[in-house]
């Protein structure tokens, strides 16, 4: 490279399981994409324009997959070879307050069929991600609730994505919210002209207005404490709109604590859960 909350798995009265575990916390990337001709490394983050850019390198620039769906960054720099790791390293990240409506309609509308179909529903995934995943496909699918409702029920802890891992020390880290001029841009400090604009691909149907709409007053008080901590470290504000303060020193706090458990987690523990 060159530069009132359920705990553990519980069961309410209307006996639809809730993971104790944020959305966030249980997904890693979907591939790591390498090309040796032009010496990049590209890391999959979920639901920030990944699949665009990984058939984008594959098709058009020769990139291939490496090691094993959901690698980590570390796990290649551990068979890299020292030249490769001098690759220059690329991925995304994505405002948390749009990524959470995206996810919700995603479950709501069954996104190419990924719970029902059953040669999809469990190919490589992991015990806890299940649990987690079934508890909100559930909820969703039988009591159709607005996204508040939604956030609510599953945003309880600090919100964490394995960005926080490695993206730091990448060479670039496209945004969600301007995908393509970042993609252009990344291409160019690698030393590639783009052959055409990244075109869109995955779209969530049935989301018609901006994501800042989704949240009743109660839901945006939520996401100050269990995702601004996160929207600051990534330099992400809270709408104009929202009457909401930053998040507070006991956000930070509890973000910080649970950052680092979330971090052992993937590091050590991912494998065996």
């Amino acid at each position: 490279m060159t530069g009132g909350t359920d705990v553990g798995l519980g069961t309410k009265p209307d006996g639809i399981v809730v993971s104790f575990l944020p959305p966030s916390v249980l997904e890693f990337c979907v591939a790591v994409m390498i090309s040796h001709e032009h010496r990049f490394v590209f890391v999959e983050l979920p639901r920030t324009g990944s699949t665009a850019i990984r058939h984008e390198l594959r098709d058009q620039y020769g990139a291939k997959a490496i090691l094993h769906k959901h690698a980590t960054y570390q796990e290649f720099l551990r068979q890299a070879t020292d030249d490769e790791k001098s690759y220059f390293v690329f991925s995304g990240i994505r405002n948390p307050l749009d990524d959470a409506v995206s996810l919700y309609f995603k479950l709501l509308t069954d996104h190419k069929s990924k719970r029902t179909d059953p040669d999809r529903a469990f190919r490589h995934r992991r015990l806890l991600f299940r649990l987690r995943d079934d508890a909100m496909f559930r909820f969703i699918q039988q009591r159709e609730p607005e996204f508040s409702t939604f956030f609510l029920r599953f945003y309880r802890l600090p919100y964490d994505t394995w960005a926080s891992l490695s993206h730091r020390s990448f060479d670039f880290v496209i945004r969600f919210e301007r995908l393509a001029d970042d993609f252009d841009q990344a291409l160019r400090r690698i030393g590639i002209e783009p052959v055409r604009p990244l075109p869109v691909v995955n779209r969530t149907s049935t989301r018609d207005r901006d994501f800042s709409t989704y949240y009743t007053p109660e839901a945006q008080r939520r996401a100050r404490r269990v995702l601004g901590p996160y929207m600051e470290r990534w330099g992400y504000e809270f709408p104009a709109s929202w009457d909401v303060e930053p998040p507070s020193r006991l956000h930070r706090a509890e973000y910080t604590a649970y950052s680092f458990v979330a971090r052992l987690y993937w590091r050590f523990l991912r494998s065996f859960a």
